[in-house]
């Protein structure tokens, strides 16, 4: 059991689920603030200065920061990430698909105080630094977090097929590549606080992907060896009689001859053959 299943057992129950629907439900807000009380959405932005000076509340309350375009690219972007969010939601389950954001939201905040060390090691002048933090913490919003979303969907289903913008069919793993291919741009051609922005809104993607155990049990080649699984552990029960669920392929007996026996099926073997425990260790492989 890796570290994100012991999390589940544990904290498993308080887990928000249909977390994308409130992220969207933040965006709109984001968006509608922009829009009616322009004033006010310098007081939700993420700057480390103004939290060290009590503002707490931006620690949050920039996730109400939405990705800028026009109104029909927003309207786009709200359907196709409600999409991806939803079926990564249903793939991994509601725990870990809020780890996955609320890690990501974790990690940005922490990248807004590492650029301000940065610049405050770097500058060493308290009003300029105060500047320049604030200027470049223009650029902390949810796009990379949306990004992380995207790029997680892309690993996980790289074959599923999507209409951009509606018209032209192509399948996810391209344009997984060309967002990868786009960060990379960004990360050598942007100056420090571009890159420990991308870097920190995209940690929990590298720390989730980078264990296999936490992905390969839910990708969709995986769910669908365990259904083909099931499925032959369960095709015998149709061929015994008087309610046996088990027979061994060597001596005959069911679970109903004799309820103590134990019955296991053999990987070596090619075929479903079952065995009882006094026959598995011992029978000839059928190949």
């Amino acid at each position: 059991m890796n570290w994100l299943s012991k999390l589940e057992k544990k904290f498993g129950r308080y887990a928000i689920p249909n977390l994308t629907m409130y992220l969207i439900g933040a965006y709109i807000i984001g968006y509608g603030i922009e829009l009616f009380l322009p004033d006010l959405y310098q007081w939700i932005m993420l700057n480390p200065v103004y939290i060290l000076r009590g503002q707490v509340w931006r620690i949050i309350s920039w996730v109400l920061v939405p990705p800028s375009g026009n109104p029909l690219t927003i309207v786009i972007m709200l359907i196709f990430y409600y999409s991806v969010g939803t079926t990564l939601e249903r793939s991994w389950g509601t725990f870990r698909y809020n780890v996955y954001m609320f890690s990501g939201i974790l990690f940005t905040v922490a990248g807004a105080f590492v650029l301000y060390a940065y610049y405050a090691l770097t500058i060493q002048n308290p009003t300029m630094t105060m500047m320049t933090v604030t200027a470049s913490c223009m650029f902390f919003s949810t796009f990379y977090i949306n990004m992380s979303i995207f790029l997680a969907f892309a690993a996980m289903f790289p074959d599923m097929e999507v209409m951009f913008y509606f018209i032209l069919p192509i399948k996810v793993k391209w344009l997984g590549i060309a967002y990868a291919v786009i960060l990379a741009i960004d990360l050598l051609r942007g100056n420090a606080a571009v890159r420990i922005i991308i870097i920190a809104s995209l940690l929990n993607f590298i720390l989730f992907f980078l264990s296999g155990r936490n992905i390969k049990p839910y990708t969709p080649k995986e769910q669908m060896r365990k259904r083909k699984f099931m499925k032959q552990v369960e095709r015998p029960k149709m061929h015994y009689g008087n309610g046996a669920k088990h027979r061994c392929a060597i001596c005959g007996r069911t679970d109903v001859d004799d309820p103590s026996l134990e019955f296991r099926f053999c990987s070596k073997c090619k075929g479903n053959y079952e065995y009882c425990n006094e026959h598995l260790f011992t029978h000839e492989h059928v190949k």
